[in-house]
């Protein structure tokens, strides 16, 4: 049984107890987020595709870690004008383990 979802913009194939990352969720280390975005759901009895979601199916995760990606620098460089500039970021992710899906 597999499903995919939807969150921050992405789509995620997932299974249950897979850890995956995804874009930052207002939620704190412990709790239970429960995913409504399904696009499609793989059960025994067959696959559903929804339009544009799949009606009644949730997916619940448990959030096990808050933080930020490591940082990736941008350079900005201009030839012959002495100008350089260099940017760093630093993306902000959740790290979730999926419980149970519910079609």
């Amino acid at each position: 049984m597999f499903a995919i979802i939807e969150t921050g913009g992405k789509q995620y194939k997932v299974l249950e107890q897979d850890i995956i990352f995804v874009e930052k969720l207002d939620a704190n280390e412990g709790d239970e987020v429960v995913f409504d975005k399904v696009v499609a759901v793989s059960t025994d009895a067959g696959f559903k595709a929804g339009t544009p979601v799949v009606e009644n199916a949730k997916v619940t995760a448990k959030v096990l870690k808050n933080g930020k990606s490591p940082k990736v620098y941008i350079i900005k460089y201009k030839s012959k004008k002495n100008e350089k500039k260099k940017i760093g970021h630093r993306q902000p992710y959740t790290k979730v383990q999926i419980i149970s899906i519910n079609a």
